[in-house]
């Protein structure tokens, strides 16, 4: 097998994963330097194979995952953590993964989200805070702001699930 971009970005993201899902399973945190580590190697990878242009596409990946993911964060759904990562991780795939990749996640977010639930056994409390997030879009009604419980538990890995996601795009680019 040759070494492509696709193939180094599959090298980049497989320990990674390995390491962000530990992390973010173990103590619910995905340290920053993990993060950093995952935006400059996204970045090299990119200019290297691509030039200018490589690095176009890897700066506007971060922007097209980091924007949505921060939109979510302020809503109080998701954590910076999460956010950052995510961005990262767009910086590694490129602009053009990105959509693809963020179904994925929200594909293994969601299975990863209805796990949790079911396993805390707070299904009800669950689908009422759901019910005021949808309630909260309708006109003259406003928007539920969730605070983070101090025992993070019960809280969903979503690093997991931003990680897997990615993995899977880039496989799915490798073997194509």
């Amino acid at each position: 097998m040759a070494i492509t971009p696709e193939v180094t970005k599959l090298a980049v993201l497989a320990p990674l994963t390995v390491i962000v899902i530990y992390y973010d399973v173990r103590y619910r945190r995905i340290p920053n330097v993990l993060v950093l580590t995952a935006l400059l190697c996204g970045l090299a990878v990119n200019s290297f194979y691509g030039g200018l242009h490589g690095t176009a596409a890897s700066m506007l990946g971060f922007a097209i995952a980091f924007i949505p993911m921060l939109l979510i964060h302020i809503f109080g759904a998701m954590g910076a953590g999460d956010v950052k990562l995510f961005g990262a991780v767009g910086a590694i795939l490129g602009a053009s993964l990105v959509p693809m990749t963020f179904v994925l996640v929200a594909l293994l977010g969601g299975a990863l989200a209805i796990f949790a639930t079911l396993r805390a056994g707070t299904v009800f409390s669950t689908l009422h805070g759901v019910a005021r997030i949808f309630v909260g879009l309708l006109p003259g009604w406003e928007m539920p702001r969730f605070t983070m419980k101090a025992d993070r538990r019960h809280t969903v890995p979503y690093g997991v699930a931003i990680m897997l996601g990615s993995l899977l795009s880039a496989l799915a680019l490798v073997v194509r």
